[in-house]
């Protein structure tokens, strides 16, 4: 039986692989910069799920972005109100770093390392690993999003949610100013 579930689990790996990456959207709209996602003032409702379980948690956030510095050379500071449906509530803040045309890193107080961001036809790639507190305890996951505009001109947040590399759970997130 050991034999029989390490196979099924060797040859869903690749299926996992693909998992890894939200798909772009089909029909996107108006293409989206980071600065011109998060500048200003936005507010947001999101979902968390878990694959295995379908166990959801759900959230409200307003967002705060401000940048400073020339082009070429600028931050991006946006600052996360989070209160999830059970009643918690958490601040997160991401500095982000311009590194050149169509490139970002950037950093949150959970995040392990640097995230790398990637501006490309009109979409953003968000890639990090982060330690995710949960009333079940903290959680080290990778992150893959994706953000787009849609053609009513939200902004679109996907996520797979990777735990020791496996995907395990997705992230909507959709943001309106």
């Amino acid at each position: 039986m050991q034999r029989r579930t390490l196979l099924i689990g060797l040859a869903a790996l690749p299926l996992a692989a693909c998992a890894a990456t939200p798909a772009p959207p089909r029909t996107p709209g108006a293409p989206i910069t980071l600065v011109s996602a998060f500048k200003g003032r936005s507010t947001g409702r999101g979902h968390f799920r878990v694959w295995l379980t379908g166990d959801e948690r759900r959230f409200t956030a307003r967002l705060n972005g401000t940048v400073t510095g020339p082009d070429g050379a600028r931050a991006l500071t946006v600052v996360e109100d989070f209160l999830y449906d059970d009643g918690q509530k958490d601040r997160l803040t991401w500095v982000f770093r311009e590194q050149g045309p169509g490139r970002w890193s950037g950093k949150r107080e959970d995040t392990v390392g640097e995230a790398v961001v990637i501006e490309k036809d009109g979409l953003i790639r968000l890639s990090y690993t982060a330690d995710f507190r949960s009333p079940s305890g903290v959680n080290r996951l990778g992150f893959n999003d994706i953000l787009y505009s849609d053609p009513g001109g939200s902004i679109i947040n996907d996520a797979v949610v990777s735990r020791a590399g496996i995907p395990v759970a997705s992230v909507r997130f959709v943001i309106r100013r």
